[in-house]
């Protein structure tokens, strides 16, 4: 073996632990996630009677429509395709015109650092702009088209992502990427759907990056938007747009704005320091988080719901618990983590010198910013009541999700720290909610 690929099997290892049962996991996440993203619309939308749509006949009803050529070729919409295209492009020429500040991720294996452009929020803000520009100037129905080619919209962003998937995975295979640790298996499937290159990149261009937070996320805020706007229409104006659609604009719009704010914090997420950037990370960025979080703002369009004054503070109240959970706990781990401890927190030192914070909201549960999160879920499905559950698939989906994330996690620290993790799980029990889980 030559020197140059001795060095590069180090620092490259061969993968041999598998996440989501392997191979025919990641196949089944594959197809599975792409499929959900339609059938969420088509199992409660206007055009197919409802949120359920009428159970009669609905086997019989959906293979005729999967045994129509037509109904295949209604799934692509070449408007919707050329808007999503033109949205992606805006994002990519904001990113590289607006200002912002460079800074440092975490370091590499290679001993280096990789330096990340933040201007996200300043991207937002001109989306927002251009957005109430048009709303002002020709009024709400011209801002609905997404709700009209919704599935246009899904059909777009999917190909979208697989064809970044494609791209990325092919260019993993050029001399001297940092491949990341779970998915260099070299099984074309599982390496694909996990990600080979840990930060595949075009110049100074970070693509996983840049799709955590841009095009997808912004465009979840648009959507919304877009749904006032079609419910606006409907109702004469937007003044007689209902408070629950108002509230789930609030409550994920803020989430949004939150997140874009503090970019530089996602800098420390797994996602960015150990994930590898594939199909997984690709659609889920790009059309699962905008097309199905945005799900309760689609339903309230054609099921107008008004809360009233007691119902909107309770649920405001709940979003507002969880949102208080959510900023303090990554507060107090942020501040940890840069050497700081405004509130003397108490801690414990691993053999290693890692030191695991043991009280405030870290002493409560393990994942105290998870808890956090799945309240603001749950604030944000409220609003649509509870004639359907399907609007409360979120929460569903978000509590797995969290709870994989947890003892994958889990298992990571248990390879790093050892018997201290142990320990460290006798002083901290709960896995995310304090005195329940």
């Amino acid at each position: 073996m030559s020197p140059s690929k001795s060095m590069n099997s180090k620092l490259n290892p061969r993968t041999t632990e598998f996440e989501f049962l392997g191979p025919p996991g990641a196949l089944f996440v594959t197809l599975i996630v792409p499929t959900v993203t339609y059938l969420l619309y088509f199992g409660c939308s206007e055009e197919t009677g409802g949120c359920p749509p009428p159970l009669a006949n609905l086997p019989d009803r959906a293979a005729l429509a999967l045994s129509s050529l037509d109904w295949w070729k209604s799934l692509w919409d070449t408007q919707a395709s050329l808007i999503y295209l033109g949205w992606y492009a805006f994002c990519v020429l904001a990113w590289a015109i607006l200002p912002g500040d460079l800074v440092e991720g975490g370091t590499l294996r290679t001993g280096g650092k990789k330096k990340y452009k933040i201007n996200a929020f300043s991207t937002f803000l001109l989306a927002m702009g251009i957005t109430a520009g048009i709303i002002q100037k020709y009024g709400p129905e011209a801002f609905s088209i997404i709700y009209e080619k919704w599935v246009g919209f899904i059909t777009a962003s999917v190909l979208m992502s697989l064809i970044q998937a494609i791209a990325v995975y092919a260019m993993s295979f050029q001399e001297g990427k940092l491949l990341a640790l779970g998915g260099n298996s070299g099984n074309f499937i599982y390496d694909f759907f996990i990600g080979r290159e840990l930060n595949p990149s075009i110049g100074s261009f970070d693509i996983k990056s840049f799709n955590e937070l841009r095009p997808g996320l912004i465009l979840w805020v648009i959507i919304d938007i877009s749904m006032v706007c079609e419910q606006a229409t409907r109702r004469g104006g937007l003044t007689n747009v209902t408070d629950s659609m108002w509230l789930v604009l609030a409550f994920q719009s803020f989430y949004v704005i939150d997140g874009l704010y503090n970019e530089p914090a996602i800098l420390t997420t797994m996602d960015i320091t150990t994930d590898g950037f594939g199909f997984m990370l690709a659609v889920g960025d790009l059309a699962w988080v905008p097309l199905t979080y945005s799900l309760q703002a689609r339903y309230l369009v054609f099921n107008q719901l008004e809360l009233g004054p007691f119902l909107t503070a309770v649920i405001f109240a709940v979003n507002l618990a969880g949102y208080y959970i959510f900023r303090s706990a990554n507060g107090e781990k942020n501040d940890f983590r840069n050497g700081k401890n405004p509130k003397n927190l108490e801690y414990f030192t691993t053999a290693s010198g890692s030191k695991l914070l043991t009280s405030g909201w870290w002493g409560r549960s393990r994942h105290p910013n998870y808890f956090g999160d799945l309240l603001m879920a749950f604030a944000w499905s409220l609003p649509t009541g509870f004639e359907t559950p399907i609007t409360y698939f979120y929460i569903g989906y978000f509590t797995v999700l969290l709870m994989h994330r947890q003892n994958r996690d889990d298992e990571n620290c248990k390879k790093k720290y050892g018997a201290d993790w142990e320990q460290y799980k006798k002083m901290v029990p709960y896995k995310i909610i304090p005195y329940v889980y």
